[in-house]
């Protein structure tokens, strides 16, 4: 029948980081959470003074129900991509300036069992229109588990507060 796009969500990072190590961690979330993996897309282009271009589309998909499926998209770039061999690390960690967008996609009646007859239609229609699962269950739920997996690619980079900002002011530990 159709696909309800969530807002994306965005990522910058500008430094060294191991690339295997962050790959790894998102496809261990995605196998922990049940998603089926898929790259779509690598291109490199050719290394220039200041260093490679590189882009990467990752597809995580699942299927809820036999109504609802979830995806979540990855667009990666990198720009200024380098090899940095560091002291205590067998390979070279990578130098680069990162941008990740991630992009939530509910899609329903993905098998389009309501999509033959025009009784099945009507029946479809009738269905989102009564019940609306989309926005009553399935929104919030694949909206936070996409920023749970934003807080673990931040954690993975080093990116979030090791205390609570507002802990004097909340009076809490």
């Amino acid at each position: 029948m159709g696909k309800v796009p969530l807002p994306p969500i965005t990522l910058r990072y500008n430094g060294v980081f191991d690339f295997d190590a962050l790959y790894a961690e998102v496809h261990e979330w995605a196998k922990r959470n049940g998603y089926m993996w898929h790259e779509s897309s690598f291109k490199h282009k050719v290394p220039g003074a200041e260093g490679a271009e590189q882009e990467l589309a990752w597809q995580l998909t699942t299927n809820v129900t036999e109504f609802i499926k979830y995806e979540i998209t990855f667009t990666i770039h990198m720009w200024e991509v380098k090899d940095v061999p560091m002291e205590g690390h067998k390979k070279p960690l990578m130098r680069a300036r990162l941008y990740i967008i991630i992009n939530g996609i509910i899609e329903h009646d993905w098998q389009k069992k309501f999509g033959g007859t025009p009784f099945a239609k009507l029946l479809g229609k009738l269905y989102m229109k009564l019940i609306n699962p989309i926005e009553t269950i399935y929104f919030d739920q694949l909206y936070y588990r996409i920023w749970n997996l934003h807080a673990q690619i931040k954690k993975y980079f080093d990116m979030q507060a090791k205390k609570h900002p507002y802990k004097d002011y909340l009076k809490e530990d």
